[in-house]
């Protein structure tokens, strides 16, 4: 009996260990997803914002944030708030440009419509969550989890929005049967956004002209002033486009309110005047507060855990009164980390101070997730929400890569911010763009990635020295002079890499004085007097780079000896020697380098070496490896297919509509007699296709025109669907099977006559060879489709049945 008792207590810990792993996997982000909200430049959006993306960092929320900032240029010019957060600028709308009305909340609308059309982000993300600025997130908001699907956003319950039910809807939306109440709280799909938001606009505007319809008795706004028109512009857009919303009114909270008996929101909105005993909380008397900049200053604290449990015994009350404090120190714990960041004394110890870092404080504010098993039970009045088992904390991370003005880097950054959104990569990507102020009026590239600009340091400023490289070292050290980022790991990466997978600092296990990278076994000077003239500290000088993880710390202390020691090595025109360099060409080409070595060896940065990060195109992988990147530096082909990248030094591939590289080998062409060649060409013609597939895209978001002509040969890539995302597991297993089934009649570089211009068959050809193809494909389809479904009918009743996965 005893031992059947022990055996059942090993049975139920094994189950609930399995059902906590799948409750931390279930919040994995399968589909990319991107948080915005809506902001002028104002102190008081400022700390807002600071609120927002404090608990947006707490509760976990997967895929980036952008927060939509609105300015003036008079008020951009004084504004102090640029690093608190992933900004994209938009125009203002605060003041309509035609009308002259001033109405603010055109901003949001607005706002939505300049990041769809001229953001790079929105060209990449599944789902987007839409969040107004006074919100602090509680847990991770995905819409998968919470039903959302393509043509069914899920949002809050609005139920004072009287319009959606009077005349006001059936003067401003063709479908009022179709107007749902919902607000400010929306996750929805980027189609449908894309959809809805010019409407959204246009409806506000409509709603704000309409001011014979302003009134409380038909709005519910009871102002009567048209503050709401907003509102009404997404509910009737959505109306007009056919959305049909699921609400779930549970999601999200008032501080204030009291929440149904076993829902935990996941938002709490403070909007409304708020309190918990003798203290309370407005938003509105903080409009003018520069709380933000003013150093260690928080907001008035309200009661502890410990006193809501004695002025409280009704238990459902006691949790709302709970909602209300957790908003308020979690505004507080973010204002706090804000100044410490910012450079703010240290504060002196205090009750509350103790508090927020107590392990109390910890527990009411630590995530809330989904229950996953139950989700597809939910419906409006009965949605339930649970914690999950406690998950470590990831740290932030921000990936840089350098480039210079030139069309040999643009064609580059297309290939490596295409595959860097495909790889699952957490963070944002920061091109570090190295520029004369001459190359920089002529420059084209500008929207081929998230940038910061830096001086060019092509031509040295004092010697004179033409060396490209050392703009990797100083670019680095710029951005970490000009940029605040809360980001504690930084990885570094050259231009010419393709990502295949995140590479993340607690995968390799990078921490302070114990950056990651990859070897670079050529850099003999590690072993002689080179390393010996250029650093105090040779035995610590390792041969490494390509990929380097770096603390953000150990980043600030070593940026600056990087330049230096480059300089340094760079001037020792006497140690060019490849017998002391390696450096094949014996020039100082790879001074940057022994730049990187020599400038960690100063400081006694000794390397986590990791030889399962990187491949070379063209080397053969070693067996059952993983690797992340792609580092294309070299030549690399299968049979007569081969790119160099040096052979396209001259190429403005990114401004000619559909130009690419040569095509690769299909895989089904390879001999399969060596598994270790094999391999090697698998990943050469991934490599080669990753590239054409980023310069595709490019190009049909730069919405090149389809040509008419039959002499290209550049294929579409293939549909992706959220479980075929660019991961080396994926890429490797599947690599022999990824075969393009599609081809499109694009135009090709390559294609151009002896005369310059694209020679064409006439359209009845085009049309007549078309025809007879699906024809063929058709008639093919329906002989295999009759001959098996008549083998099906045979063996149906001897086979078992068998469930597709």
């Amino acid at each position: 009996m005893t031992a059947f008792a022990a055996l059942a207590a090993v049975i139920l810990l094994v189950l609930s260990s399995l059902s906590a792993l799948a409750a931390v996997a279930s919040q994995r982000a399968p589909w990319r997803i991107h948080t915005l909200f809506s902001v002028e430049c104002h102190d008081y959006f400022d700390w807002q914002t600071v609120g927002l993306m404090h608990s947006y960092r707490k509760a976990r929320q997967p895929g980036p944030i952008t927060r939509l900032l609105s300015c003036t240029d008079e008020e951009r010019r004084r504004y102090r708030g640029m690093g608190l957060a992933p900004t994209f600028e938009v125009p203002s709308m605060s003041i309509h440009p035609k009308t002259s009305d001033r109405y603010p909340a055109y901003n949001k609308p607005a706002g939505l419509v300049h990041w769809l059309k001229y953001s790079e982000d929105a060209d990449n993300v599944d789902w987007v969550v839409v969040l107004d600025a006074d919100m602090i997130i509680r847990g991770p908001i995905l819409p998968w989890e919470l039903g959302a699907e393509k043509g069914r956003p899920v949002a809050a319950y609005y139920g004072y929005l009287r319009g959606c039910d009077n005349i006001l809807s059936r003067l401003h939306t063709k479908h009022p049967e179709l107007c749902d109440k919902v607000g400010p709280f929306l996750a929805i799909h980027i189609d449908d956004l894309r959809a809805v938001a010019p409407l959204w606009l246009s409806k506000t505007e409509e709603v704000r002209e309409d001011q014979a319809h302003w009134g409380t008795n038909i709005t519910g706004d009871i102002y009567g002033k048209g503050w709401i028109s907003e509102m009404y512009g997404y509910s009737f857009g959505a109306a007009e486009v056919g959305l049909r919303h699921k609400i779930y009114d549970g999601v999200m909270i008032y501080p204030g309110y009291v929440p149904r008996t076993g829902v935990e929101p996941i938002i709490l909105h403070y909007g409304l005047p708020f309190k918990v005993g003798n203290w309370s909380f407005s938003k509105r008397e903080h409009y003018d507060d520069d709380i933000v900049y003013d150093c260690n200053r928080i907001f008035p604290p309200p009661p502890y855990p410990r006193e809501v449990e004695l002025m409280e015994a009704d238990l459902n009350k006691r949790r709302g009164l709970f909602l209300s404090i957790e908003c308020i120190h979690t505004l507080n714990e973010g204002l706090l980390l804000h100044h410490s960041s910012n450079g703010c004394r240290k504060l002196q110890w205090s009750k509350y101070l103790s508090f927020l870092k107590s392990r109390r404080f910890s527990e009411l504010t630590k995530p809330k997730y989904l229950n996953h098993q139950s989700i597809s039970q939910v419906t409006v009045s009965n949605i339930k929400l649970i914690e999950s088992q406690k998950v470590k904390v990831h740290p932030k991370i921000h990936t840089l890569f350098s480039t210079e003005c030139s069309s040999y880097f643009d064609w580059q950054t297309v290939g490596l911010v295409h595959s860097f959104h495909l790889s699952g990569q957490p963070g944002n990507i920061t091109r570090l763009l190295s520029c004369t102020d001459d190359d920089l009026k002529k420059y084209k590239g500008h929207d081929l990635a998230p940038t910061h600009y830096v001086p060019s340091m092509t031509q040295h400023p004092l010697t004179g020295d033409w060396y490209p490289a050392i703009n990797k070292p100083a670019s680095v050290l710029h951005w970490l002079n000009h940029v605040k980022t809360d980001a504690e790991f930084i990885v570094i990466l050259d231009a010419d890499m393709i990502m295949r997978g995140p590479i993340t600092p607690w995968e390799y296990g990078a921490q302070r004085g114990h950056p990651v990278s990859t070897p670079y076994d050529y850099l003999i000077g590690c072993d002689n007097e080179l390393a010996k003239i250029h650093t105090r500290n040779p035995a610590a000088c390792e041969k490494v780079g390509g990929v380097i993880i770096m603390h953000i710390d150990d980043l600030r202390k070593f940026a600056l000896l990087w330049l230096h020691k480059t300089e340094e090595v760079r001037a020792d025109k006497a140690h060019y020697a490849t017998n002391f360099s390696g450096d094949i060409y014996s020039s100082g080409w790879i001074s940057e380098m022994y730049g990187y070595s020599f400038g960690a060896a100063e400081l006694n940065l000794r390397h986590i070496i990791r030889r399962d990060i990187l491949i070379y195109p063209g080397y053969v992988p070693e067996p059952g490896v993983k690797y992340k990147v792609f580092h294309y530096g070299l030549r690399f082909g299968v049979g007569n297919w081969s790119i160099d990248k040096a052979s396209w030094r001259t190429d403005d591939i990114v401004n000619t509509c559909w130009a690419k590289f040569p095509e690769p080998p299909d895989p089904s062409s390879l001999s399969t007699a060596d598994a270790n060649i094999l391999q090697r060409d698998l990943l050469s013609i991934e490599c080669g296709k990753a590239l054409n597939d980023a310069l595709y895209l490019h190009h049909q978001r730069r919405k090149c025109p389809i040509p008419s002509s039959t002499n290209s040969n550049f294929s579409l890539p293939e549909e992706e669907s959220p479980s075929h995302r660019l991961t080396p597991e994926a890429a490797d297993e599947n690599l022999e099977t990824r075969i393009h089934n599609k081809s499109y009649l694009v135009a090709d570089v390559s294609s151009q006559d002896a005369s310059g211009t694209k020679s064409e068959l006439p359209s009845i050809w085009i049309f007549g060879i078309w025809a007879f193809c699906v024809l063929g494909f058709l008639a093919v389809s329906l002989i295999i489709f009759s001959n098996r479904k008549r083998q099906f009918s045979k063996s149906r009743g001897n086979k078992s049945r068998r469930t597709l996965e």
